[in-house]
């Protein structure tokens, strides 16, 4: 039986949020802390994978208009393309030593779609995955995006999860690298629970598919 330790942050800058992360992952490593989950939530950023060049080409926005809108980009280390984290979005990043008995990179990214994919169903969206594509879908649109980073089978990033994201900041990429697929969120799906409720489901659901 693992025990996790709940972080609930508020709203972090990225930056400050990646530099923690870092920490946390050598002090884990080092087992001074035991498994983590971080909920959080960004000002509005693009954030960059390690994919090729990691995004660049996939955002359409230029240095202008995102300055205007007072959004940064940052590169990550994580797995993946480009994406967007901002207000409304309930962001997770797990801590956890997946050894000696989780050392599957492809089960930990199912784990992390299996817990979204319950929490959606809590609010009536019944979300799904698609074959060959990363993250959590409804009707063909993404409600969560994953993109994992695992060091000495260490996890850091993780998930980001639509509540009552503005769904507009994703036009300014080509989200995941993925063109002809659209973005959603729960408020989208027509779900009023408040973020509270629905970080209270994530860590249920958490919390069940890690045991």
């Amino acid at each position: 039986m693992r025990t996790i330790d709940v972080r609930h942050l508020g709203r972090v800058r990225y930056d400050e949020a990646l530099a923690l992360q870092r920490a946390l992952v050598e002090e884990r490593k080092a087992d001074r802390v035991g498994d983590l989950l971080l909920l959080v939530e960004h000002p509005a950023v693009l954030t960059l994978g390690v994919k090729g060049d990691g995004g660049r080409s996939h955002i359409l926005a230029d240095a202008a208009e995102l300055l205007g809108k007072g959004i940064d980009v940052f590169e990550t280390g994580r797995g993946g393309d480009v994406t967007y984290h901002g207000p409304g979005q309930i962001v997770g990043y797990p801590i956890l030593n997946l050894k000696p008995d989780r050392c599957d990179v492809h089960r930990y990214v199912r784990d992390l779609e299996e817990v979204l994919i319950r929490t959606a169903a809590d609010f009536g969206a019944v979300a799904a995955r698609i074959s060959g594509l990363t993250g959590v879908w409804v009707d063909g649109e993404k409600l969560a995006a994953i993109g994992v980073r695992i060091s000495r089978w260490v996890t850091s990033h993780g998930f980001a999860f639509n509540h009552t994201t503005d769904l507009d900041h994703f036009r300014l990429i080509v989200p995941c690298g993925i063109a002809d697929r659209d973005v959603t969120s729960l408020e989208k799906l027509g779900c009023i629970a408040s973020r509270a409720e629905v970080e209270e489901r994530v860590v249920v659901h958490f919390a069940e598919v890690f045991a």
